[in-house]
Parts: C-alpha cells; structure tokens; sequence
C-alpha cells in the first residue's frame, strides 16, 4: 500500500443543511496529495454537495474548511451556457493564464482536445449537450489543477475516449476525486475510496475494485452489531415487564436508557433494511412463434460517402442478448433503425419476424414531453395505474421501483435531471418491454443503485435484448454476444461482454510469429471464403482458452437450471393431463398453460445457451 502524501485539504466537523434538512453533521475529512479518490454513494446521499464542499463553493453552516496554501482545485462543470461567439478553444483555455495559454496552447490541442473529437475552432454554442459535457472535461484537464474534481466524466465518451480518458488520469501528476457510475472506469483510475453512507463518510485505503467487497464487510459487520444490541435490549424489555420489587427511584434511569436504547435499535434497524433493501423486479416475459426473429442478408448502408455496412450478414435468434460497441459515429444507431424498420438498407435486404413488439430506449429522451407530468408520462390516458407486464401498478408505487419519491408525481418532466429522465424513460419502456428490448446508451447519468436495479431487471427478460454501452462492466454482466462495430463497414461478432471481446482482440493482433496460419478448409471456395470476411458471425472470443469466471460460473450453474425447467414441464403436463382441471378450475388451467409455455422457453433458452458455453469452452 502506498504512503499518503502530505495533506492538501481538510473538512473539520462540518455541517451544512440543505432546505432545512441536515446533509452532513460534524464531518471530518482529509485529502492527501497523490490520492486518487473514488467518490460513491446512493442517489441523493451528497455526492455533488460534497464536492462543493470540497471547491468552497458550498459555504459550511458549522466547520472548518482548511487548504494547503496556494493549493489549486478544478471542478468539471456539469451545465454550462455557452456564450455567443465564444469558440472551443476559447472555452477551454479560458482558465488558464495568458503566458500559460501560450506556453501549452498548441500541444495541449492535439493531447486533449482532438482524443475527445472535439474541433477548436467549432462554436460552443453550435455544440451538442454530449460535445458540450465533453468540452467542460477537456477544459477542467487543461488547467491541471493540484486537485482535480470530476463528477461523470465519461459521460458521453466512447470507449475509445474512456480508455484515452483512463490513460490520461493515470499519468496525472495532481490528485484526484471522482463520481461515476462506470465502475470498471473507477477500478482503473483509483486507489482509494470515500462511501458516503447515511450521512458520514467510510473511507477505504484501496481502490473502487475492492468496493463491494470492503462495503459488504461493513454492512455484515453492523448487521451482528445490531443483532447483539438486539438481545440486550430484549433482556433489558423482558426484566423491565417482570414487574420485580425492586424497581424504585434508582432503576427509573434504566427503564428510560432502555426505551431509548429500543426507539435507536428500531431506527438504526430501519436505516440498515435501507441501505441492503433489494427491489422486488418482476420478471419479464414475451411471447415467441419462431426462433428465428430478423436476419440481414448481404446489407449495404452508406451515408454521403462514409460506409456504414457492406455486405452485412447476421441472423438473429430469440433470446439472443447483443452487446453493441464502436466509436460514436461507427453505425450502432444506423444497425438499429434497420432492424425495426426506421431505415432501409441501399442494398440487400433485413426480414424481421412479423408482428414483432419491439421497446425502444432512445439516448435522446424523444419520447419523453418536457411539458408533461411523470404521472401522464407513464399514464398517457389519465387515471392512477400503469400496466406493468400485464399486471396493473399504482402508479406512485411503480415510481417508486426506479428511486422517486412518489410526491413527485405531479412535477413536470422539465423540472427533472438528466439522471431521473434516463430512469422515467426505462421505467415507461420496461412496463411492457415486447419481444425486442432496445437499449441505447441507457446508462448514462445513471447512479450505482439505478444500474444495479437495470441490471436484475435485464437478468430476468427473456426476450431479444440490444444494448448499446460503453459501460464495460455493464455489458460483462448483461449480453452473452457483443457485435463490434469497427468503422468503414467493418462488423465482428463474438461471445460474451466486453471482456471476451478484449481477449479476442488481443488475440486475433497478436504477433505473427505467435499465430498459426490456416489454409482454407477442403472444398471451401474463395468466393465461400470472402462471403465469411463480411458476415458477423458470433464467434468465440478465444477458441481453447479458459473460460472467464463470469462465464463459467453461468456454465455451472445451467445443468441444475435445466433440469429444474425439466422437472417444472413434468409437473405441469401431469397437472393439464387431468381431464377435469379445466371444470374444476379455470383460472388455474389457464396459467398452467402459460407457466409449460414459459417453462419450455426457458428450457430452450438454456440448453441453446450451454451448447453455446461448451463449443466455446472445447474452442
């Protein structure tokens, strides 16, 4: 472990409330030079307040804010207004001294600005809000502040710019602290971490990659904690209702220390059921005729002269879960359009399953009116409830599985951040998902919890699923192919997440010398040989190695689902072979029937998927 640097700043017993409601209460924190901090902590817990803190522009109501003298700290700005006339490059350096500018103008262009694809000379104005987020980073890397502050950002990057991104802040002489909700982006870029859990603030001497392991000790540790409270307050309740004799003056002061001692236990027992709560996520499930749900055959997509595809092939199958990578511009939308239908390829042609529902999730919000109420929203036709995968939710407390508080139902859309969009339009897409579940770029300006609820969600639907990511840890733990989109027409399919996908990369570059050259398969034509360089076929990301945990746990765990899927059927087909089931219970009958139709996908889905694992597994 390495040694703390000497301290730079300091927070003593500081509070600060907000609206009446305390934030912080005597909060004491110090950060030394050379740390790289990981900032985590649930939606609303004070992340961003903290950071204000930090930068003084949060004044404290009680406390002391202590610098090392001369200190310099530089704060990624979240929402900025882009001045008229005001250029990129004006932007960007427009925190920087005019000796400094001039000294480290021209290199610091081609070091930051051109890997974050932005143009100096653009207007700030002209900008998107995605190059706009990226301008405030290049801006906050370009002043090179002693301590650097950056909440999300690789908001809005590829992951080309979030590896060139991780690159930077690892060479990165200052000290840093950092909010995403990228977890493998945190991994990489820290070693050490500041959990903002009730109120006060858990520090850890490692980095984010140790998280769940550290915060999961802390939270098993204060479980026994409470536990053994528990039975001391329990003693404590049975003597006091015992009724004994010697209960005079001197055991009144006990009697109250032990109601006080239960009202804390049932409190801090209630915080604790908080913090470890899991949402109840309902499964999702779609109705399938044909295994086969859309294939492109030999697509050709151009725009203006850039290629998008040419000579795409792929079949799609029910159930596939398909990660899609590449640089922004590199054709994953342009893929999308043409599998529901929005596009038309110029050449070839794509043959969707007929009457297929497809749910899509657009990066854009499109669908979302500014003017409308988070309850119109999710009820377009009035009234209190919302369909929820056939069954009916208030819609307050469907509001409340995707993190609101259910007093907000009547707020505008407008009046939203760009988080509680990204949640109010997952919640309006996954009510009734259909057969085609597409999210695009669904994880930004999302918190851990709401991607960990996106998560079990996408675990459970069994329908065909599309995410579009740069979230790698996200996409390790939700698809089972990955199509990467390479650029200039350029598609390769593989199996499993971003991970495999790494490994196989890595391999298919290695060294020639380390490769062993293939001569084409007896009888195969090199007109069948071409055919294969432009179809994308998933393929396993490295034939004969070992199989990643993550996969081989999901491996293991197949041969027991199956045969409980097998055992479900049996079950099932005894109960509707009796002859008088329908007679003596109708509704029972009917779900019966669809809990064997269930069951057999599900059976289907995993025996294609540990045939899949095995081929991948023998290479």
């Amino acid at each position: 472990m390495a040694m703390s640097g000497q301290l730079i700043l300091a927070l003593q017993e500081a509070s600060v409330t907000l609206s009446g409601k305390p934030i912080f209460e005597e909060l004491t924190l110090n950060i030394h030079e050379g740390s790289r901090i990981a900032l985590v902590g649930r939606n609303g817990a004070g992340k961003t307040t903290l950071m204000r803190m930090i930068t003084g522009e949060k004044e404290l109501d009680e406390g002391e804010r202590w610098t090392l003298q001369g200190l310099s700290v530089g704060y990624m700005q979240q929402d900025v207004v882009p001045e008229e006339g005001q250029s990129v490059f004006d932007f960007t350096f427009g925190g920087l001294t005019k000796e400094s500018k001039e000294e480290q103008q021209d290199y610091k262009v081609d070091m930051i600005l051109t890997p974050l694809d932005l143009d100096p000379n653009a207007m700030m104005t002209s900008l998107s809000g995605g190059q706009l987020r990226r301008a405030c980073l290049a801006r906050a890397l370009v002043e090179e502040p002693d301590l650097l502050l950056l909440d999300e950002p690789t908001n809005h990057l590829d992951l080309e710019g979030i590896e060139w991104l991780e690159g930077f802040l690892k060479g990165y002489s200052g000290t840093m602290l950092c909010v995403s909700h990228d977890k493998t982006f945190l991994s990489n870029i820290t070693d050490r971490i500041f959990w903002i859990d009730r109120g006060a603030v858990r520090v850890c001497s490692r980095g984010f990659k140790y998280f769940d392991e550290w915060s999961t000790d802390l939270l098993e540790q204060e479980e026994r904690e409470l536990k053994n409270r528990a039975k001391l307050v329990a003693q404590e309740v049975e003597w006091a209702s015992r009724g004994v004799k010697a209960r005079r003056k001197r055991n009144v002061r006990r009697l109250e220390l032990m109601k006080e001692a239960r009202d804390k236990l049932k409190n801090d027992q209630s915080s604790f059921r908080k913090v470890m709560a899991r949402l109840d996520v309902p499964e999702i499930e779609t109705e399938k005729s044909s295994k086969i749900c859309a294939e492109f055959f030999n697509v050709h997509k151009n725009f203006e002269d850039k290629i998008i595809l040419e000579g795409f092939n792929l079949r799609i199958t029910r159930g596939d879960r398909i990660g899609i990578l590449g640089k922004n511009g590199s054709g994953k939308t342009t893929f999308l359009k043409l599998l529901v239908g929005e596009l038309t390829p110029d050449k070839g042609k794509v043959k969707r399953q007929k009457n297929v529902t497809v749910s899509y999730f657009d990066q854009k919000r499109s669908d979302l009116n500014p003017e409308d109420t988070l309850k119109k929203t999710l009820c377009p036709n009035g009234g209190d409830y919302i369909n929820v995968m056939g069954k009916q939710r208030h819609v307050c407390g469907y509001l409340k599985d995707f993190l609101f508080d259910p007093a907000r139902v009547d707020d505008k859309v407008a009046h939203l951040s760009g988080g509680q969009k990204n949640r109010l339009m997952l919640a309006k897409v996954l009510a009734e998902p259909g057969e085609f579940l597409i999210l695009d770029e669904p994880t930004n300006d999302l918190d851990m919890d709401t991607l960990d609820m996106l998560e079990e969600i996408l675990v459970n639907y069994t329908g065909t699923l599309f995410v579009v990511s740069h979230d790698r840890d996200f996409l390790d733990q939700v698809v089972t192919k990955t199509l990467a989109f390479e650029g200039d027409g350029k598609v390769e399919g593989y199996i499993g997440g971003y991970t495999d996908y790494m490994e196989a990369r890595k391999a298919l570059t290695a060294p020639k010398d380390e490769k062993k050259d293939k001569a084409p398969a007896k009888g195969q034509s090199q007109g069948q040989k071409a055919a294969d360089k432009t179809e994308a076929v998933i393929k396993p990301a490295a034939a004969g190695k070992k199989l990643s945990y993550k996969l081989q746990y999901e491996l293991d765990q197949l041969p027991d689902q199956i045969a409980g899927y097998e055992a479900e059927i049996d079950d099932l087909n005894k109960k509707l072979a009796d002859a008088d089931f329908y007679n003596k219970d109708p509704e029972g009958f009917m779900k019966a029937t669809k809990d064997l139709d269930t069951a057999k996908r599900r059976l289907e889905r995993a025996e294609h998927r540990w045939l899949e694992l095995e081929e991948l597994k023998a290479g």
